[in-house]
């Protein structure tokens, strides 16, 4: 097995992956909303793909088996993040026939030590509960905070 950061060569298999990983996290996505993602994937891969978008993949044989997105921001500074520099991990998918093998703990180590080198001050995700204990396992923490969560959905 090979753990690697993606390229442009892959991008087709991402997509793949993106949508598979959605597919599964959401239970069913409709037609039309599967066409749109399958249309802008590869755009949006192209245009964030080793900029603020940092995917690792372990692979076999040519055949990506699992990947994990690092999303990389960078905001005004403050005391809780300090650098600036913000991680959020996305996506962490491993294909079914090849989970419980720790791929995925291979790959969040290696997104880790490059969000060291990187000098990202914090890295947040939000985790299913088939992966609490996965991300558990390389050092996260639930986050306890005085803040809501909160969102708005624009359209």
């Amino acid at each position: 097995m090979i753990i690697d950061k993606a390229s442009e060569k892959e991008i087709d298999e991402l997509v793949e992956l993106r949508l598979a990983y959605l597919q599964e996290d959401l239970g069913s996505i409709s037609e039309q909303d599967m066409q749109c993602l399958r249309v802008a994937l590869p755009q949006y891969f192209r245009n964030h793909l080793n900029r603020d978008l940092l995917v690792y993949i372990a692979k076999e044989a040519e055949e990506i088996l699992t990947c994990a997105f690092l999303l990389i921001v960078e905001k005004p500074m403050s005391p809780m993040f300090i650098t600036g520099k913000t991680g959020t991990v996305l996506n962490v998918y491993t294909k079914p026939e090849y989970r419980k093998k720790g791929y995925a703990k291979q790959l969040m180590n290696a997104l880790l030590e490059d969000a060291k080198a990187n000098e990202l001050s914090v890295i947040e995700l939000k985790a299913t509960e088939d992966g609490y204990h996965l991300y558990k396992s390389v050092g996260f923490e639930d986050v306890v905070s005085k803040y809501h969560n909160m969102r708005y959905i624009v359209g």
